[in-house]
């Protein structure tokens, strides 16, 4: 059994395709195939672009977390937060992701939005809105925030994870609302 593509370029073609907002393994191989000669002039790909099912194969083999870990150090490599920036904290429910007779949840993530550059810092999965406020000290973990300016909805607004963001040596704007009663008065 002999390799017929190197992982090297499975994972660019799956990290470009995915970056351009493409997010299944058949977009994938169409995306790959549209801009072949672009990969071909970087990438080995000895048997052409890989299928939707070779994609499909080596991502269920992957740990997520460990794919999660590296694209998070790589982002870190790539994107220098500057002083001041605005990292927003948001939750996002993916659209379409819910599947009723399948008696399946819609897929809901906490993300961390470097406004000026426009890039996802990092991002969790969550599950259902309510255990975003469990999530977040993990989301903050893996950012380095110092001197940047957090943002966070009313739901954020926690003494924990203000205190979380001062230990990241970072400013902090948290909306409030009602869940505060005490300290919106």
């Amino acid at each position: 059994n002999h390799l017929r593509h190197n992982l090297i370029d499975i994972l660019t073609i799956a990290l470009t395709a995915t970056i351009c907002a493409i997010d299944s393994f058949t977009d994938m191989e169409e995306f790959g195939y549209a801009r072949k000669e672009w990969f071909e002039s970087f990438l080995e790909l000895p048997n052409g672009i890989p299928s939707h099912d070779t994609f499909a194969r080596v991502f269920s083999l992957l740990d997520p977390e460990t794919v999660e870990r590296c694209f998070m150090n790589w982002t870190a490599d790539v994107y220098t937060l500057t002083q001041g920036e605005v990292v927003a904290i948001d939750g996002k429910t993916l659209r379409g992701s819910h599947h009723r007779a399948a008696n399946k949840r819609a897929i809901h993530t906490l993300c961390a939005w470097a406004t000026e550059q426009k890039a996802v810092l990092a991002q969790r999965k969550v599950e259902g809105k309510t255990n975003e406020i469990t999530v977040i000290p993990d989301l903050l973990e893996l950012l380095n925030l110092k001197g940047c300016v957090v943002t966070l909805d009313a739901r954020g607004c926690q003494k924990d994870i203000a205190a979380k963001i001062r230990e990241k040596e970072a400013d902090y704007v948290l909306a409030l609302k009602g869940n505060q009663s005490t300290l919106h008065e």
